[in-house]
């Protein structure tokens, strides 16, 4: 037997080593994703914002389909929407611990939400108790009319009432991703989750870049209010007509 050593092993040809994955090659990952998307994912993102808040702004002078105006609010919103629930579901809880929070600014906060939440009670007492007087007047005492006519009135609300919804859940996650990333459209890498997509360089860039506070709020708040403004608020007042 011989006592040469073997030669040492090429790294090229050399197979990876179990463990934590490794990172793909530059331009070799996810080569479907154009170049434009992956070098400036958020100006695309504001560009395709930008055609559906036209489409729905068109929507008020051709009078498209009645439910057209959530499918292009929808629209406007998926690719950031999607972006920033990847990101915020790779995300874990302790990684947005308060850093600077003070205590007076941790209570003012919760004084603020509890403030809304009476009011939003108050307004909805007010507005059951009109609703009712109105629905008598209109029906007389007819028990079975009265029902009908409230639950007709209650499937009418539920679009604004998950128009509401919509927006809230909006704002909380914009929140967060200001905590998260900022507003640079590429944020610091220390301050994303090490795992998160970690194998995918170019799928990474172009997820964070979406999942961006100002686009989302834009194109999932602006977009919302613009077409409550332009149709939602029709709709609704044509129930009581």
């Amino acid at each position: 037997m011989s006592d040469v050593p073997d030669p040492p092993a090429d790294p090229q040809t050399a197979e990876p080593q179990t463990g934590e994955p490794q990172p793909a090659a530059a331009g070799v990952d996810d080569p479907w994703l154009p170049a434009f998307l992956v070098s400036h994912p958020l100006t695309a993102g504001w560009a395709w914002t930008g055609f559906w808040a036209a489409l729905i702004v068109a929507d008020d002078f051709f009078d498209f389909a009645g439910w057209s105006w959530y499918v292009m609010v929808g629209m406007a919103a998926l690719p950031t929407l999607l972006a920033t629930i990847a990101l915020l579901q790779a995300t874990p809880r302790r990684h947005l611990k308060p850093r600077r929070d003070s205590v007076l600014g941790h209570f003012f906060v919760r004084f603020l939400a509890l403030t809304a939440a009476f009011l939003v009670w108050g307004v909805s007492v007010v507005m059951s108790a009109s609703i009712s007087t109105t629905i008598q007047s209109l029906v007389g005492a007819s028990e079975r009319e009265v029902t009908a006519l409230g639950f007709n009135l209650l499937l009418a609300a539920v679009p604004l009432v998950v128009s509401v919804l919509w927006l809230a859940f909006i704002i909380r996650c914009a929140w967060f991703l200001r905590r998260l990333r900022g507003w640079k459209q590429d944020p610091s890498p220390a301050r994303l989750p090490k795992k998160f997509l970690r194998g995918r360089p170019r799928l990474r860039r172009v997820t964070v870049g979406l999942a961006h506070p100002g686009l989302l709020l834009v194109a999932g708040l602006g977009t919302s209010v613009l077409a409550l403004l332009l149709g939602a608020v029709e709709l609704t007042l044509n129930v009581f007509a």
